[in-house]
């Protein structure tokens, strides 16, 4: 583990942004920059005019480490280079922007109220690739949509197993058991997962720390036992669906719960504005949801 990497994670402020779109989300993320699928005929083209969006927001004078701690990746934007460097390097070596990366190969099909991660075979080849940079982490990312406490228990057991191969490649998980945002019975589903968490927590060893990404939750502070917790180096919060208002309206009521936002991180980029137009739009959503993400 690198030690300046994790003194950043653990105590300095600010935000992570997810850019970390994949095969299934990068259409809809680009079509809201403005590119529709019309501009590509395939997925080596589709990845690579995302990964000139992901270019230009990290090469933005505002994305700094003044205020972002780090960035998620995709497995695609890790391989590829930003000014003959990978983009870990440059995010780490240039930037002061923690990198981490997206491990998980989608979502299962719903069983029980949840979609669990899909297999992964290839998961062991992929951390070792991910040693080769500066990637101080990885995060993973299943679903919950009702109350179920089978379905719910499977997430949370399928997330600690998945954390603990991370671990022994020396890298922290970040374990998101997202709740959708529309779930009936959400907080009852919040409460539940929480118990299930902090159980998790303790089959841990003393010097194992990983890192969660939640839902906003229902009860302000609901999380607020996690963020403390000695096993856990941080909290942060998926949008989830909400706007970037809404979202940072409901995480500035959760003390010490920081912000890792797509959707609502990249609203209102688009690829015609220049350069000094995205920058604005950029300086501006980074104001906000750090702001929010230290109140």
């Amino acid at each position: 583990m690198n030690t300046k990497q994790h003194e950043r994670m653990s105590s300095a402020q600010g935000f992570i942004a997810a850019l970390d779109q994949s095969g299934g989300s990068t259409p809809k993320a680009l079509l809201n920059y403005g590119i529709d699928e019309s501009r590509y005929f395939n997925e080596e083209e589709m990845f690579e005019l995302v990964h000139k969006m992901r270019t230009r927001i990290i090469k933005s004078p505002s994305f700094t480490s003044e205020k972002i701690l780090g960035a998620i990746l995709f497995e695609h934007t890790m391989d590829n280079t930003i000014d003959n460097l990978s983009t870990a390097h440059y995010l780490w070596d240039i930037k002061g922007i923690v990198p981490f990366l997206k491990i998980d190969k989608g979502l299962a099909d719903k069983k029980n109220g949840v979609q669990l991660m899909k297999d992964n075979p290839g998961l062991q080849q992929l951390l070792i690739r991910a040693k080769q940079y500066p990637i101080f982490g990885t995060k993973e990312r299943s679903v919950i949509h009702e109350y179920n406490e089978q379905g719910i228990k499977d997430v949370v057991d399928q997330q600690f197993e998945v954390a603990q191969i991370i671990l022994s490649h020396g890298l922290v998980p970040i374990l998101e058991p997202e709740v959708d945002i529309h779930a009936k019975d959400k907080e009852k589903i919040e409460d539940y997962l929480l118990k299930l968490i902090l159980e998790g927590l303790e089959t841990l060893n003393k010097d194992q720390k990983v890192m969660f990404k939640l839902t906003i939750p229902s009860k302000n502070d609901h999380y607020f036992s996690l963020i403390n917790h000695d096993k856990v180096i941080r909290v942060v919060a998926l949008s989830g669906g909400y706007t970037q208002e809404e979202a940072c309206t409901k995480l500035a009521k959760n003390h010490g719960l920081i912000a890792s936002f797509s959707r609502a991180f990249s609203q209102g980029l688009n690829e015609k504005q220049s350069e000094e137009e995205f920058d604005s739009m950029m300086h501006e959503s980074i104001d906000h949801i750090y702001y929010a993400s230290i109140a």
